[in-house]
């Protein structure tokens, strides 16, 4: 491939990129293609799908209990339907997800002080799907739970004072879409605004504030990448311009994986309590859980921060699309709506005013529920209610797992296969607490002056493409991994995903990156 066929493919997002690098893998059918491209995990949480089919079993029962017609069942009655789980506990006790239903009742009603009847009649009739989402943000207990569990894993059971609301969501791929949305319709942020992004970043995050959309001015906020991918201070600075509206990060980041260090999260809230009080901080933590004693943005700069939660890596739900939005009750995005011009406060009032009797008073996340469905389409809004009941049972799963085991299993399913892939390329792999190593992002021209060089790193640089290495790693090694340029990360890095391949082939991975390197030095060395 030419440079100049190689530059065509540079303006394409890296994960179209993939596309080709897999079509170029596939052409060689007397290779196994090992791709690492994409972060879907390859593993399957059990116990609460477990649980979760023995409760649609229950709810069905209890549909039979008053049939209309032989194939017709009838909603759920409230009155005894705890004292009828329990027995319909008792008599399955051996089944597949019983012993954790258990547990997790005893749970809700002994420790969250839940009312029995409440909180299985809800789930029951959730699981069911007979009704639309009622409340539409989030049911009732489903929020109340998923409260408990964003309160463990995201602010490491010491959460700011006040409470988050919640808004269950289609993954944290509608959450993103919902709050950009809502962000412009409530005139949060317009046109032309500027915009700070942390990178190296998830490359749609880079890619929408460009849409027609929105066509923000973008402001990089740098990690370094020889400080364990950390915000320096001037980094942090960049924030203090008025002129920035917003601050967007992945943290752990994706590509490089890692988390902000404690000290970090302090600078930023310390920022937004002096300096920067109307800024906006957007964090999507959904890699949160792969590192111990995390702490979200939104634990220390709850008023200004908008949270994104997904449970489809660390439960292996990408298809359940199951993903949740949190705002703090006593928040700056409400303020900022009531500080509106007149004529902009006018506008929304007739905007939500089909859908609020005080739309003046609508709170903003409520204003999202709304904008979800077009507005005039909110009386459907709202995530289905059997996803919302796997959310309940994976963040219960999590809840009664005092010594968290369920933790420490995903969290060695990622480690082992980061030493694998370094052991094999020969590199000590970076030892870093805050490390996620979800993904692992490599840096190839600083490989290359380690082995080979300072010049030999200069030629690499000079006489080829940045895509060059992931295109002959495909076309050549039949290995497909992501561009690291494309997520902002160093030109010629590598992203490598830990979470979707089999053990073994990480070992082929870091042979095949280290053999391909090698192959450039001696086409480098026979040239000179």
């Amino acid at each position: 491939m030419s440079r100049v066929e190689e530059k065509r493919y540079e303006g394409l997002s890296p994960f179209e990129l993939k596309n080709k690098l897999i079509k170029m893998s596939q052409s060689h059918h007397e290779r196994t293609m090992l791709n690492a491209g994409r972060g879907n995990p390859n593993w399957i949480t059990m116990v609460p799908r477990q649980g979760f089919s023995q409760l649609n079993l229950f709810a069905v029962e209890e549909a039979e209990r008053t049939p209309h017609r032989t194939r017709l069942g009838s909603t759920p009655v409230k009155e005894g339907i705890a004292d009828r789980f329990q027995k319909y506990l008792e008599v399955n006790w051996d089944a597949p997800g019983i012993a954790f239903l258990k547990k997790a009742f005893d749970h809700v009603r002994n420790e969250l002080n839940y009312d029995g009847d409440d909180f299985i009649c809800e789930m029951v009739d959730a699981i069911l799907g007979d009704h639309y989402p009622t409340p539409d943000r989030m049911l009732n207990y489903s929020e109340k739970v998923v409260y408990k569990y964003l309160d463990q894993e995201m602010c490491a059971c010491q959460p700011p004072a006040g409470k988050f609301d919640l808004f269950a969501t289609e993954g944290g791929t509608a959450a993103m879409d919902y709050i950009f949305s809502s962000l412009m319709e409530n005139k949060l942020l317009h046109k032309g605004d500027k915009i700070a992004i942390g990178t190296p970043i998830f490359t749609p995050y880079l890619e929408i504030p460009n849409l027609n959309d929105y066509e923000f001015v973008e402001l990089e906020i740098e990690q370094d990448e020889n400080n364990d991918w950390q915000y320096s201070d001037a980094e942090i600075k960049k924030l203090e311009d008025p002129e920035v509206k917003a601050f967007f990060i992945v943290n752990p980041s994706n590509p490089t994986s890692v988390s902000m260090q404690r000290k970090t999260l302090d600078k930023i809230a310390e920022l937004v309590k002096t300096k920067r009080k109307d800024l906006i901080l957007l964090t999507d933590d959904v890699y949160a859980t792969f590192v111990n004693g995390f702490r979200s943005l939104a634990a220390v700069a709850p008023a200004n921060t908008i949270l994104v939660y997904s449970y489809s890596k660390y439960f292996g739900a990408t298809g359940w699309r199951l993903g949740v939005i949190g705002i703090h009750e006593d928040n700056i995005f409400d303020k900022k709506i009531k500080e509106l011009p007149q004529e902009d406060r006018d506008a929304l009032h007739k905007r939500y005013g089909t859908v609020a009797l005080d739309p003046d008073n609508m709170k903003f996340i409520d204003r999202m529920v709304a904008d979800s469905r077009s507005v005039a389409l909110h009386h459907t809004a709202g995530l289905s209610t059997p996803q919302q009941v796997l959310m309940v049972l994976f963040s219960l799963y999590c809840l009664v797992d005092k010594a968290g085991e369920y933790k420490k299993e995903a969290q060695s399913v990622v480690a082992h296969r980061f030493k694998t892939l370094y052991d094999a390329l020969g590199e000590p792999g970076p030892d870093n607490e805050y490390d996620a190593r979800y993904y692992t992002t490599i840096d190839i021209p600083q490989l290359a002056k380690k082995r080979y060089g300072n010049e030999f790193r200069e030629y690499m640089i000079k006489e080829h493409e940045p895509i060059d290495f992931v295109w002959r790693l495909a076309e050549e090694k039949s290995i497909v991994l992501m561009d690291g340029g494309g997520f902002d990360a160093p030109n010629m890095s590598v992203r490598v995903s830990l979470a979707n391949l089999p053990d073994a082939a990480y070992a082929s991975i870091g042979r095949g990156i280290s053999d391909l390197l090698e192959e450039y030095h001696a086409g480098w060395k026979g040239g000179k």
